[in-house]
């Protein structure tokens, strides 16, 4: 498989802390991997320093065999890697059908000099809605599609947004505990719908997760970060024979 992020040394300091401290890695295209490790470890950091929330202090992020290091969030995500939240960000004051809409590119609408003439944007608004309501079904929130997002439970605002995550044509995903909070039986769907979205439609996935159990049935590699550095590289298996990762993060 093609790399498609390559991470080369990077770092993240906040004044005396080390929150990313020289991390290199690779992710194919159609990967999913796991990124996991205790708390303050790092994860979250590293997934918003790759996505241009935070800018490095040191390295070097490639995605596609362009340096995209410290460029800003738009500009990334232009480029094809979208991220979602630990605690979902959805525009509260919206449906969860017009949530999903937001993302599309090339919006003739949003243009302020065409916006006023509605035939000039009517039917890509309406070739718009027509696939957010199919991604809408396949995560099973049809029957919420005109509800206000401030209306939905905890998983349905997960799935609300890795719908809207979708609809901007995305290359790389990084997840954020896409299945914190959520049930079991939810929590497998959600990554039934993620191995699907990669067999499908090609997709490559980075997830910080912390539920392991449903995590390793899921993922054919896991990263773990421990104080800031990436500790193991490899397959779910090797995670609880690693004595740093045990040491680390497992336990006796």
């Amino acid at each position: 498989m093609a790399e498609l992020l390559r991470v080369e040394g990077l770092a993240k300091y906040f004044g005396g802390i080390r929150a990313v401290d020289g991390v290199s890695f690779k992710v194919s295209e159609h990967e999913i991997v796991g990124l996991i490790g205790p708390n303050g470890s790092g994860k979250t950091t590293l997934i918003n320093t790759i996505s241009g929330i935070y800018k490095p202090n040191k390295g070097k992020v490639y995605f596609q065999g362009e340096d995209i290091t410290g460029l800003d969030p738009w500009e990334i995500y232009h480029k094809g890697i979208v991220r979602s939240f630990q605690v979902p960000r959805l525009f509260h004051k919206m449906l969860v059908i017009e949530n999903t809409m937001v993302p599309f590119r090339h919006q003739k609408g949003e243009n302020p000099w065409i916006a006023p003439f509605h035939h000039l944007w009517r039917d890509q608004e309406t070739e718009n809605a027509k696939k957010a309501l199919s991604t809408l079904k396949e995560f099973q929130l049809f029957r919420v599609r005109n509800n206000w997002a401030t209306e939905l439970s905890g998983g349905q605002m997960k799935l609300t947004e890795i719908s809207r995550s979708l609809m901007s044509e995305p290359k790389l995903l990084l997840l954020d505990e896409p299945i914190a909070g959520v049930a079991p039986k939810l929590a497998r769907e959600i990554f039934s719908h993620i191995v699907r979205l990669r067999d499908e439609y090609g997709l490559t996935f980075l997830i910080i997760e912390h539920r392991l159990d449903i995590l390793f049935d899921y993922v054919e590699r896991v990263m773990v970060m421990n104080y800031g550095e990436l500790i193991y590289d490899g397959d779910p298996e090797g995670v609880y024979k690693d004595p740093r990762v045990i040491d680390a993060y497992l336990g006796e």
